[in-house]
């Protein structure tokens, strides 16, 4: 990538950053932070995963392909994505103190290890099951958004974490694949 369109993206990046940051939505305020917090640690995922175990067969397999591709892709961007990375955290002063969370991630801002689960997660569950995926789906969208929202990544560092995620289940699914012989 050539320096001039590398930092053109990066104008682009904390641009819409801004505009995240700028935006006043009281539902939003309210509803986002709440959301994206949830799925610290995995909790979110590990509720969801369990919900999911009891609906039958098919949600169990995908509650355990979801929580297997959310831990590898957690391993993977929480790990040497970050330290290979290093990209500083976006500035809070445009963000409402409302907004910011109580405390604030000390490691490297790209890719978005929140939304590298999320998506992970999502995408196992629709991958198994189309129909048990939709909630999933929204539920990863909103903590995906929220990161941005709560002033902890810049968009960018979501997509990455979101396409991580993305590939890491779908990678997940076909090693189960091939080397299981049950529920093929």
């Amino acid at each position: 990538m050539t320096e001039r369109l590398r930092d053109r993206f990066r104008a682009s990046d904390e641009e819409l950053f801004l505009r995240v940051a700028r935006r006043h939505d009281p539902r939003l305020d309210a509803v986002v932070p709440r959301v994206t917090n949830a799925a610290d640690y995995g909790l979110l995922w590990l509720a969801s995963a369990a919900a999911l175990a009891v609906t039958g067969p098919r949600g169990r397999r995908a509650a355990m392909r979801a929580l297997v591709s959310m831990n590898v892709v957690s391993g993977i961007a929480n790990g040497p994505a970050k330290w290979v990375a290093r990209r500083p955290r976006p500035m809070l002063t445009e963000v409402p103190l409302l907004r910011q969370l109580p405390r604030q991630p000390r490691t490297s801002s790209f890719p978005s290890g929140h939304s590298a689960t999320a998506a992970a997660f999502a995408t196992a569950v629709t991958l198994e099951s189309p129909l048990r995926g939709v909630p999933m789906l929204a539920l990863a969208a909103g903590v995906a958004y929220g990161r941005v929202h709560v002033g902890v990544h810049y968009p960018s560092d979501v997509a990455a974490g979101v396409g991580l995620g993305v590939v890491g289940a779908i990678a997940v699914r076909r090693f189960a694949l091939r080397t299981s012989p049950v529920h093929r």
